[in-house]
């Protein structure tokens, strides 16, 4: 049986998809003026804005009533019909972002019987980076008792000769377009075609071929890792209080994503960077370069306020730089003031670094082509080790599948 299937896909009928679909929660998270502006944007129309909680407001909101109004909402879309139901279906997506470039993927589903998130795992669908079992319980939460699910997760594939989305790209003149419609806030334009009946019979068979010839680890999670480790762990806890027979046809062991072809031009690897706010940072910076650096080793960039300069992290203690980097903030952060966080996009990080007592870390890329095998090999990356694109080419919430 194929671990990618097809799914019940519920595709919005609404006025305004451009208000409809937002960036995934994830993004921004330490500008929350980006999700002020959204919500000035939605105001009340439908919207899967209402429908999640965005990390830039964890600190600011009751978590539990806000939880609360997410699964009303959700409960008050399906009610009103909002929702158009594609049984059995895929949808294939092609995303134009700001420079031109079309990027591809297929919506559907996984069977997470077949994923599994730890280090050395040996699943046939792997996490690519370290899951951070702290971030999973508030995830929990959200995901426990909401009646959908709206994915942001990029599920890749190694298929080196472009088999599965040349395909489809050739058969758009068989499908029904069923959405097209620029995103907000620079993210592009996006259209979608319905992969039903003959089609998606057709396709399933080329899945099931590749899958065979990838049979070790024929996928590997891009992006949205905890959102994918939330719904196993959710699954999980279904199946303690089920029996085999309502496990195996249970919405719960299943989790819509976005299948993409990591060999796919359009898809760039660009590196997450690292703020540190709320510190001494010249501190920091005399300690990472006493304990960590060498001569032509890795070169970071790093920002103050005040300065900029670069560092040459060992080569001895990682092949990676973000590892490097990454131990070495856990162990100082763990004696030491400061805040760490993850930042996507260069811009962005010099920005932050403009505030008092914060230094940014900017890094380099990871090339796409280490990534099936170094998982294969070495297991998971050090956590947020690269990002599929710049921020505002993340996933946007669009479709969603029910879940109870």
């Amino acid at each position: 049986m194929n671990v990618f299937l097809p799914a019940d896909i519920l595709i919005p009928d609404v006025e305004s998809m451009e208000k409809w679909s937002v960036i995934a929660c994830d993004q921004f998270s330490s500008q929350p003026e980006y999700w002020k502006d959204v919500k000035e944007t939605v105001g009340d129309a439908p919207s899967s804005f209402h429908l999640i909680l965005p990390e830039a407001e964890l600190e600011n909101v009751d978590e539990n009533e806000k939880i609360k109004t997410i699964n009303w909402n959700m409960q008050s879309y399906l009610e009103q019909g909002i929702f158009q139901k594609y049984e059995k279906s895929y949808v294939y997506v092609e995303r134009t972002l700001k420079n031109g470039s079309i990027r591809r993927g297929l919506i559907g589903m996984i069977d997470l019987e077949a994923y599994d998130y730890s280090k050395n795992s040996s699943s046939r669908i792997r996490a690519t980076e370290k899951t951070v079992t702290c971030r999973i319980p508030p995830r929990v939460r959200i995901r426990e008792d909401a009646p959908v699910e709206l994915p942001h997760v990029l599920l890749l594939c190694d298929d080196r000769s472009d088999g599965l989305m040349k395909w489809l790209s050739g058969k758009k003149e068989e499908m029904r377009k069923i959405y097209n419609f620029n995103l907000m806030k620079e993210g592009g334009h996006i259209s979608g075609w319905l992969v039903s009946g003959k089609l998606a019979k057709d396709f399933e068979k080329k899945i099931t071929s590749y899958e065979n010839i990838s049979a070790e680890m024929p996928y590997a999670v891009g992006d949205g890792n905890h959102s994918l480790a939330t719904a196993k762990v959710c699954y999980e806890n279904y199946k303690k209080t089920h029996s085999d027979t309502e496990n195996a046809n249970a919405p719960a062991r299943y989790a819509m994503v976005e299948l993409e072809n990591i060999h796919d031009k359009a898809l760039e690897f660009s590196p997450i960077h690292r703020i540190v706010t709320e510190t001494d940072e010249e501190a920091l910076l005399d300690e990472l370069q006493k304990t960590c650096c060498a001569p032509n080793g890795y070169p970071v960039q790093w920002y103050t306020k005040e300065r900029q300069g670069v560092l040459y992290l060992n080569p001895n203690k990682s092949r990676l730089a973000v590892a490097i980097l990454q131990r070495f903030l856990d162990e100082y952060l763990k004696n030491h003031r400061g805040q760490m966080d993850y930042i996507h996009g260069e811009e962005a990080l010099k920005n932050l670094a403009e505030k008092e007592n914060a230094v940014g870390f900017l890094l380099p890329a990871m090339e796409k082509r280490e990534l099936f095998p170094y998982v294969t090999e070495s297991g998971t990356l050090p956590r947020k080790t690269f990002s599929m694109g710049h921020a505002t080419e993340k996933r946007y919430y669009l479709e969603a599948r029910q879940i109870r």
